[in-house]
Order: C-alpha cells, then sequence, then structure tokens
C-alpha cells in the first residue's frame, strides 16, 4: 500500500450495464430541471509552436508541453483513449447539456488566465498559468476516468500534483476542506442551463484537505502531450481520479480553503443522487443505474465500447482506501 503524508495535522472526520435509456437520464435530468425553472505557464514550458486545429477541429488552439514522465502512472490495464474521442465526448454543461458541445467551449476565454488561491492559508496567491508551470514542475500521468453516467475513459492528462500547491500556501490548522470554483460568465458561458437562475452557477466542487494531500490528486494543464482543449476544461482543471468524473471541475478560476464543507454543484441539485465524496463504488449503486459494470469507450465508431467491470476506488485503492478506512 502506498500511503502519502504531509507532515500537517490534517485530519478526516469518519465520515450491469447501465440501458441506453438510463445511460442518458442524467441529461434529461438536467433539461427537466432547467425546462420547470425557465418556466418558473512559460514560453518555453507552453512551447513556441503555432497553434494547432483549424475551425473545424476539436483540437483547435492546444500546443506542446514541456514534461517529464512518472514511471509510477505511466499506463493503465486498459488502452489508452483515442485523443480525438477524448476532445469530443464531454460534459460541460455551462456550453450545453450534450457530449458534442466542444465548438461551443470554443468561446470560453483562456487568454491572460488567473486562479486565487486563499480562505485559511498562510501564504494566499493569485497565480497566472505560467506562474503555475513555472512553479510546479509539469508530468504526465495517465489515469483511468470513470464518469458518474458508467461511462469510462483512460486519459494521459499532464499537469501537477495538488499536493505542492497545497504546500506553497501552507494552509492554517483550521483548514478541513477546500473549494474549487470554475469559471463563470453568463455572457459566455451560454450552455442551455445558464438560462436558470435556479441553478447554482458557478460550478463548484470540494475535497476535504487529507483526499487534496493525497498522492493521486492531481491539477491538469495538458492532454496527450499539449495543452488543454477548452471543451476538456482549459487552461486549468481538478483530476481526482477515484472519483466520479463530476468531481473535477474544469476551468478553475477560484480555491478556497475553509472549515467547513462546502456546497458543490450537482450535490446542492440533488444531493441523493451526487453524494458529496462521490468516490468509484460498484457496491454503491446510483438510485437510477448499477455502477457494477461500465462502459469502457473505445476508437471505432462514435459510440462503440466494451462493457468491462467497475473497480473500487476506480483501481486506485492501495493509493486512496486509508482515507476511508
Amino acid at each position: 500500500m502506498v500511503l502519502i503524508r504531509v507532515p500537517k495535522p490534517w485530519n478526516l472526520p469518519d465520515n450491469r450495464i447501465t440501458s441506453e435509456a438510463n445511460f442518458q437520464s442524467r441529461r434529461k435530468f438536467v433539461k427537466t430541471f432547467v425546462g420547470a425553472a425557465i418556466g418558473a505557464s512559460t514560453l518555453p514550458l507552453l512551447g513556441c509552436q503555432s497553434s494547432q486545429g483549424t475551425e473545424a477541429d476539436p483540437l483547435m488552439g492546444v500546443r506542446d508541453l514541456s514534461f517529464q514522465g512518472n514511471p509510477s502512472f505511466a499506463d493503465v490495464d486498459r488502452p489508452t483513449t483515442g485523443r480525438v474521442l477524448a476532445a469530443t465526448y464531454n460534459n460541460f454543461y455551462e456550453f450545453g447539456g450534450t457530449k458534442d458541445i466542444w465548438q461551443n467551449a470554443q468561446s470560453l476565454p483562456t487568454e491572460n488566465w488567473q486562479v486565487e488561491v486563499g480562505g485559511l492559508v498562510n501564504n494566499p496567491h493569485t497565480y497566472d498559468v505560467d506562474d503555475l508551470t513555472r512553479a510546479f514542475q509539469l508530468e504526465e500521468r495517465t489515469y483511468r476516468f470513470r464518469c458518474v453516467e458508467a461511462w469510462s475513459m483512460v486519459v494521459p492528462w499532464i499537469g501537477f500534483p495538488m499536493r505542492s500547491l497545497l504546500e506553497a500556501v501552507d494552509p492554517k490548522p483550521d483548514a478541513r476542506y477546500v473549494r474549487f470554483t470554475s469559471f463563470y460568465d453568463r455572457n459566455v458561458t451560454t450552455g442551455p442551463a445558464l438560462r436558470s437562475n435556479f441553478l447554482p452557477w458557478p460550478y463548484t466542487e470540494g475535497l476535504a484537505i487529507e483526499e487534496m494531500a493525497n498522492d493521486l490528486a492531481f491539477f491538469a494543464v495538458g492532454i496527450y502531450g499539449q495543452t488543454l482543449p477548452k471543451q476538456n476544461g482549459a487552461p486549468i482543471r481538478m483530476v481526482i481520479p477515484w472519483k466520479y468524473g463530476f468531481k473535477g471541475a474544469k476551468s478553475v478560476v477560484k480555491i478556497e480553503f475553509v472549515a467547513d464543507r462546502p456546497s458543490t454543484f450537482w450535490n446542492t441539485i440533488n444531493s441523493r443522487e451526487y453524494k458529496f465524496q462521490s468516490n468509484v463504488e460498484p457496491e454503491v449503486p446510483h438510485p437510477r443505474w448499477s455502477q457494477r459494470e461500465e462502459k469502457l469507450l473505445g476508437d471505432g465508431p462514435e459510440f462503440s465500447y466494451e462493457v468491462v467491470p467497475t473497480l473500487l476506488y476506480n483501481g486506485y485503492e492501495d493509493y486512496v482506501g486509508q482515507l476511508y478506512a
């Protein structure tokens, strides 16, 4: 078992396949909810090459990154998902309620991006993306990615461990949780759900501080050797591989260390279906479908997949089991 310990007095208190109809039910839930509401890094790191892609290309605007490999996370026991599929099959409700939102997401303004880190810390700081890539060594990690909708991918992320940022800002002893906030601008993030004043925008997520300190917790600034496409959460997103994908907030603009458990987007909308913790646990079903199996998306036709068993903590029990013992 691999245990990651941070020398701080932080203690976390106790705390088979889905039918096609159910597979789409989360999307239907959002549409129903919204309908009711309406009715009621540095240049060397980022690379000096010209942006790639065209106006009809889901990889438009990406650039090469400089990074090192991490042998501990070089691969997994499943094939890596094709790059184009990973760039065109996305949940990003700020830009729409279907998977093919990559064109809408191109309106996301990523220039001069800043991430404010504050709250209960001794060293609050506002970083731009160049600051982050300069301060923290970028590495590549191939992780399993499991969606609560019972589909999965395998993705090679580029970024740095969350623990590095945590140590840099030096949380105070009473900081027990961390809240992450995504970019929100009603004039830009014009997905259908944003027409509702009853949804808890901006998108927020949260972790216990010991979860953020775990070695698996990761900030991604790239994917497949290059910067993140906008639809994948550019320029920086959370990657928490032992939790369901919605726990990984995209396009993060603010990180706050807090004493009490923060409210989060999906948990606020429906706490019965989307728990705050939301670890991948095959024996804990979603109220509307089983989580025992998942669709591992492949590289063939758009919705080709292999049915595989769901692994406890998405296969990362050795890393995180101690957190929930």
